[in-house]
């Protein structure tokens, strides 16, 4: 199944000169999303973890379902201001300025093997401060799957040495 056939592409979103993928249009045919996360799930069955994170709010569409998929425990990344208990931050720079993202504290613990997962691997930016929020808190990033990578933006580079999979490439 080519996925492609499924992602929108809507120009000038959201500014001029960009084409953005929209999955909407994906997650509107419940027999493609499934096939979407079991493809994912097989694209990470050579990994061993414990705990799959998804940044806020696509990769909760991606990581929740995989991690049910898998009996695995699922971890929410939050923009600040969203999880009720002591959470870790970390900062990041974005094209355009800064942004935060946070983790409850306790949510993944120390020696623990993580997965990422998201719908979109772009400029690697956010990835990259998820690493290392991840590896502040003592645990080790064993692996990312993406939906869809943006291949020419190079994120590959600025994320290191990581083993990570993508559904699609452009």
């Amino acid at each position: 199944m080519d996925l492609k056939n499924y992602i929108r592409e809507v120009q000038d979103f959201p500014k001029e000169g960009i084409g953005f993928k929209d999955i909407t249009t994906l997650l509107n045919n419940g027999e493609v999303f499934k096939k979407t996360i079991d493809m994912c799930v097989e694209n990470v069955s050579e990994f061993d973890f414990d705990v799959i994170v998804g940044p806020e709010a696509r990769g909760f569409i991606v990581a929740a379902p995989m991690s049910y998929a898998l009996s695995k425990s699922f971890v929410p990344i939050r923009k600040p201001g969203k999880l009720p208990s002591e959470t870790v931050s970390i900062e990041y720079e974005l094209e355009y300025g800064v942004d935060k993202l946070e983790i409850h504290k306790d949510a993944i613990k120390k020696g623990q093997k993580v997965l990422i997962a998201d719908d979109l691997l772009a400029t690697g930016g956010t990835v990259n401060a998820i690493v290392k929020l991840i590896e502040s808190m003592g645990a080790e990033v064993v692996g990312m799957v993406f939906i869809m990578e943006l291949s020419f933006l190079n994120a590959r580079d600025l994320i290191g040495d990581y083993n990570i999979k993508s559904l699609i490439k452009y």
